[in-house]
């Protein structure tokens, strides 16, 4: 009996391919790349050393490589020309003031990577990211992010969202993004 060789065949990651999608989405109209490997999150505008935009998530996380894609679906365009967006981070440790004000700016790119996370075929866990700060009650998060998935089904996804969406759902061979049974409250952990 031959023996296989595992090695010979490269097996993408789920990260890998969401790159790849979002590359076949956004390269041409947008120079602009989903790139694992950080150690954090940072969107990089071009410059004189990268004469493209990267959008880097944490190592090679895909739940990481599709939430910072949410972020970048909602970024303006004068937006996209800064640094992180030109948006402060507050890190891990958060009082609950710090805490509330975070979610506040997280609950629309949490339902896009909701979206997303189910065009991809993959589960989706609401991110506190404040592991160790003041311990806080998740519900109104997690309701927020609820609502904004229902807001977006209702009345349409960016532009950019929609696209990347859509694509997600095509390379996966997944279900449609934009099904409302997908999104019920009790499916949100």
């Amino acid at each position: 009996m031959p023996e296989a060789n595992l090695a010979a065949e490269y097996i993408p990651s789920d990260a890998d391919r969401i790159c790849s999608v979002f590359e076949s989405c956004f390269w041409a109209s947008n120079r602009t790349r989903l790139v694992g490997g950080g150690e954090e999150p940072l969107y990089r505008p071009a410059d004189a050393e990268i004469d493209y935009h990267q959008i880097v998530f944490r190592s090679d996380y895909a739940a990481s490589a599709l939430h910072e894609a949410a972020h970048w679906c909602i970024a303006g365009e004068q937006r996209r020309l800064l640094v992180d967006y030109g948006y402060w981070y507050e890190p891990d440790g958060r009082g609950v003031e710090q805490q509330r004000i975070f979610e506040s700016v997280e609950a629309k790119p949490q339902a896009l990577e909701w979206l997303f996370s189910v065009a991809a075929g993959r589960q989706f866990r609401v991110s506190v990211d404040n592991l160790d700060g003041d311990e806080i009650d998740p519900f109104p998060f997690r309701l927020a992010v609820w609502q904004n998935v229902r807001r977006y089904l209702a009345f349409g996804l960016p532009p950019r969202a929609a696209q990347f969406c859509q694509a997600l759902g095509t390379h996966f061979g997944s279900m449609p993004c934009t099904d409302f049974e997908y999104y019920e409250f009790k499916f949100i952990n």
